[in-house]
């Protein structure tokens, strides 16, 4: 056999060898990265676990820690959905235009609404918007002097990378301060523990936290489903699943998941209002 015969061999044989080597090794796990929104982290645990069910083999992994903090992730590159309860602001826009060239694509996934949480023991029911304006802002102290007991009142709220407190801020306070005698807990099931514990106590949060407390209705309305549903209840707003740019593969078969029958049902499940209702 001639000798460049010989050398041609040895390397297809070499080639063949790399190729079976290639073939054989363990392949990586799809991966998608979830961070944001405290009051939709159980939410998005339960879309991430019926998802990985169904689609074996990838791996989505959920934190919380605010929809700023989702949202930061996002613009840096470190996660592949941010979850919010809130819309992109217009610096958060901003950046990832910078960053990537990019505006960012939201997607409305459910519907929820601010809920104002009072202890049980609390005779108080109804509140005006402005009423609740004064509470937060801390020009109103006192119970008595919106129809409850002689006591003061013990605000409790978010911390800034909340998208909750964003929000409440912006349609409660009109961009006011908060009271700075508030006390601030870092997630929505902490400030529902703290009402639960003190009579005093007035917090904000998801419709879907808090059964056993009394979420109080605004200008007559109540917070529930139905009223959201319908946009009666004043504080009523969407939740979003936020994308650096249009989702591909496998995040943009989570996002068509939580969208799609099962993942709107889970919605319900969870506590939220669904975007629609399945015939």
């Amino acid at each position: 056999m001639p000798t460049w015969e010989r050398a041609w061999l040895r390397l297809a044989t070499v080639v063949v060898l790399t190729a079976g080597c290639a073939s054989l090794a363990p392949r990586r796990p799809a991966s998608i990265h979830v961070i944001g929104s405290d009051t939709m982290l159980v939410l998005a645990q339960r879309w991430a676990g019926a998802f990985m069910e169904r689609n074996p083999g990838v791996v989505v992994t959920v934190e919380g820690g605010g929809s700023s903090t989702g949202i930061a992730a996002l613009i840096a590159g470190r996660a592949d959905v941010a979850t919010g309860s809130r819309p992109l602001a217009p610096e958060e826009v901003r950046s990832l235009t910078q960053r990537s060239g990019t505006l960012g694509v939201s997607s409305r996934c459910a519907r929820d609404a601010v809920s104002v949480y009072l202890n049980p023991s609390n005779p108080v029911r109804d509140l005006g918007l402005l009423q609740v304006k004064g509470i937060f802002s801390g020009r109103i102290g006192s119970w008595h002097k919106v129809g409850g007991r002689e006591a003061p009142i013990h605000v409790i709220i978010r911390p800034p990378s909340s998208g909750t407190r964003r929000l409440f801020r912006s349609l409660v306070l009109d961009e006011e301060p908060f009271s700075t005698r508030a006390t601030v807990l870092p997630t929505t099931t902490a400030i529902v523990d703290a009402v639960r514990a003190d009579p005093d106590a007035v917090g904000f949060g998801g419709i879907a936290f808090g059964d056993d407390l009394v979420h109080v209705s605004i200008d007559g309305q109540a917070p529930t489903r139905e009223g959201v549903r319908l946009g009666a209840y004043p504080l009523g707003r969407y939740l979003f699943l936020h994308a650096a740019a249009a989702p591909r593969g496998w995040t943009k078969r989570f996002i068509d998941f939580a969208l799609g029958p099962e993942g709107q049902r889970i919605v319900d499940e969870v506590g939220f209002v669904p975007l629609w209702v399945e015939e």
